[in-house]
């Protein structure tokens, strides 16, 4: 199950304070052009829609962004280089490091908060698409991802007062699913791991995305499983290694397909959902959107090269 991995953070430990911070390659990757998403608070909305079709690309191309956090996430942090630090991320499993995904983030972006205080014993997952963030007074303060964990302070009749990096915010009771915090989320099926994936139909792809705001193909199995769970790895290719393996005839909706250059047998690229019927849900590339296709006929029925399984049989 997803659960606060708390007990591996020192008792002072940061956690993200913007609604998305996007995990670069180093501290020179960002652009000018990428000024909304490094700002303290973010714009995310604005940064990916004032970036052009080649300004997107680029991120992938140059090597410039590897993956990103929401808000409230804890991290450790390696290293502090002027105004960025060198963080792993626990929650984002990787071959990179042993202990997480590692990258840079703009420090004014992480604030350092008391471990003890941080927790909580009931914690609240942002379920809906966008979730606002309120103060006491009802006024909207952060639009937040989908799969936004916040520690609870207090469950209200319609809103849930949670715990942020600058204090306390509200969220509507509506757009959140409440867990204890030391169980995790209760795991779903297959199934349900699919229906986590079909809201964010037509949502525009972007590299390293792990949010609502914008997913990449293994950021969105990321998030379907997480929703349902299942921590599994950040990087398509190391989803493949960890997971049962599937053979290609025994796939059931809810199991990762991944693909290889050289029809299946060069460098894996790109993991989807299998959806039933011979269907796959996915998030395909810069310029498209999140969609469902038919494998067959297509370049992705020769790439096939590997399936497998991180949801529970039994829980069909």
């Amino acid at each position: 199950m997803i659960k606060q991995q708390i007990d591996l953070f020192p008792n002072e430990m940061w956690v993200t304070n913007v609604q998305v911070a996007t995990v670069w390659t180093s501290p020179e990757s960002a652009r000018d052009v990428d000024t909304a998403g490094v700002t303290t608070p973010t714009n995310i909305d604005k940064w990916i829609a004032n970036l052009t079709h080649e300004e997107k690309l680029a991120l992938c191309d140059e090597n410039s962004v590897q993956s990103q956090l929401l808000y409230g996430e804890p991290v450790l942090i390696d290293e502090i280089k002027e105004e960025w630090a060198r963080v792993v991320i626990p929650s984002q499993p990787s071959n990179k490091d042993e202990r997480g995904y590692p990258g840079w983030v703009p420090l004014k972006q992480l604030t350092q908060v008391k471990k003890e205080e941080w927790e909580s014993e009931l914690t609240a997952a942002v379920i809906s698409d966008k979730a606002w963030l309120t103060s006491d007074k009802g006024e909207e303060l952060m639009k937040l991802s989908y799969m936004t964990f916040l520690p609870i302070e207090e469950v209200q009749e319609d809103r849930i007062k949670v715990k942020t990096p600058v204090g306390s915010g509200y969220i509507h009771a509506s757009s959140i699913k409440i867990f204890t915090t030391s169980l995790g989320i209760e795991q779903g099926t297959g199934k349900a791991i699919v229906e986590a994936g079909e809201p964010f139909l037509e949502l525009s792809y972007f590299w390293g995305g792990m949010s609502s705001f914008g997913y990449d193909c293994s950021g969105l199995a990321y998030a379907t499983h997480k929703a349902n769970g299942y921590q599994i790895p950040r990087d398509a290719s190391d989803q493949a290694a960890s997971g049962k393996k599937v053979a290609f005839n025994e796939l059931l909706p809810g199991d990762l397909i991944f693909f290889a250059y050289e029809e299946g047998k060069g460098k894996l690229h790109h993991v989807g959902i299998y959806y039933g019927n011979g269907k796959m849900l996915h998030s395909p590339q810069t310029g498209r959107g999140i969609e469902i296709i038919n494998l067959e006929g297509t370049k992705y029925e020769k790439e096939l090269c590997a399936a497998c399984r991180y949801w529970h049989e039994n829980k069909e």
